[in-house]
C-alpha cells in the first residue's frame, strides 16, 4: 500500500517562542484528531531565540487547549527549512514578506494564518481524496480567493505579545485560536 508523505506546514513569527509555536502545536494536535499522521507541523522565527522553550503564558494556553508543549525548542528560519514545506503560515504580513524574500518560490504557498482562515471557507475542498492532496489542490484556489477577500494588516496580523501585558496575550489568543479553528473546521467538513 502506498503511503503518502506528510503534508508539511510551517508557522513563522519573530522569536519562535510565542505565536508560531502556539499555532504549530494547536494545528498539529487538532489535525491529528481529524487526520492522524497526515500533517507535520513545525515552526521557526525570523529572529528566533534559538533553543528557547515556549514563553510561559503560551505554554499555559497550549496545555489548556489540550496540546503538548513537550520537546519544543525555538529555531531560526532558514531557506533549507522553507524548502521542505507544502504550506507556510506567517503570523504577520511582515513575516510573510520575509519568507518570500528568503525563498521566492514559496510566494504561491505562503499566507498569513488569519488570511488563510478568512479565504479557506470560500474554497470547496475535494472530497474523497487524501487530505494532503485536498490541501495541495486548495492552496492555488486560496491564492486566487485572496484577491477577492482583501483585508487590512490589522485583519491579517496576530499581535506580538512578547514582554507585554496579560491583555496583549489574551488579544493574541483571540486572534490566533479562531484562525486555527477555521482551518480545522475546513478539514473536518471535507474529510
Amino acid at each position: 500500500m502506498k503511503t503518502n508523505p506528510p503534508f508539511r506546514i510551517l508557522t513563522v513569527c519573530t522569536g519562535n517562542i510565542c505565536r508560531s509555536p502556539m499555532a504549530e502545536r494547536l494545528l498539529q494536535n487538532d489535525l491529528n484528531l481529524v487526520a492522524p499522521g497526515v500533517f507535520a507541523i513545525e515552526s521557526a522565527g525570523t529572529a528566533a531565540m534559538v533553543g528557547s522553550t515556549m514563553e510561559p503564558h503560551i505554554e499555559g494556553f497550549v496545555r489548556v487547549a489540550g496540546a503538548s508543549t513537550e520537546g519544543f525548542a525555538a529555531r531560526q528560519l532558514t531557506r533549507d527549512i522553507l524548502s521542505k514545506q507544502d504550506l507556510v503560515l506567517a503570523l504577520t504580513r511582515e513575516h510573510r514578506s520575509r519568507i518570500v524574500e528568503l525563498h521566492p518560490a514559496l510566494l504561491k504557498k505562503t499566507f498569513t494564518l488569519r488570511e488563510l482562515a478568512r479565504v479557506l471557507p470560500h474554497i470547496d475542498g475535494a472530497r474523497g481524496v487524501h487530505p494532503a492532496e485536498r490541501w495541495e489542490l486548495a492552496i492555488p484556489l486560496a491564492m486566487r480567493a485572496r484577491t477577492l477577500h482583501r483585508a487590512t494588516a490589522e485583519d491579517d496580523d496576530v499581535v506580538d505579545p512578547y514582554r507585554r501585558g496579560d491583555q496583549v496575550f489574551e488579544q493574541m489568543r483571540q486572534q490566533l485560536v479562531p484562525a486555527v479553528q477555521e482551518l480545522i473546521a475546513w478539514e473536518k467538513s471535507h474529510h
